[in-house]
């Protein structure tokens, strides 16, 4: 059998507690799609932590670099390992962005992107362990 390496992101999403939970899961598996589609992650590489808190603790100013936000504004931060360049990280971040807009009325200026890399050795999947090495 062929191995794999270990990519799984986590992502966390960060929202209004005004958006239903339908929505909410739009915007995770659009995040989700974009990454299998982008950074070629596996289906069951899907660990999301999605949360959902009251307006005003949401802060942001109404305009940044040219870019209004509003209400609507939706935060996402990825934590990945490092090793992809910067035109796949400028397609994820478009793709996901496209993928909210169209399958939600939120517009891509609310939708906020962080990618947060670090190396292989700082993950545990699970029992306490490193898993640093390749797997099936």
């Amino acid at each position: 059998m062929k191995s794999k390496l270990i990519t799984m992101p986590l992502v966390r999403i960060t929202l209004s507690e005004n958006y239903d939970i339908n929505t909410q899961d739009l915007i995770s598996n659009s995040v989700h799609r974009a990454l299998m589609d982008e950074f070629q992650i596996p289906k069951d590489d899907f660990f999301h932590i999605i949360e959902s808190v009251s307006s005003p603790q949401l802060r942001f100013p109404q305009e940044y670099l040219d870019i209004k936000h509003t209400k609507d504004i939706v935060y996402i931060q990825i934590t990945a390992a490092i090793g992809r360049d910067v035109n796949k990280k400028r397609k994820l971040y478009r793709q996901i962005s496209l993928n909210i807009s169209n399958s939600t009325p939120i517009n891509p200026q609310d939708v906020i992107i962080v990618l947060l890399e670090n190396s292989k050795h700082d993950w545990s999947f699970g029992n306490g362990e490193m898993q640093t090495f390749n797997h099936v």
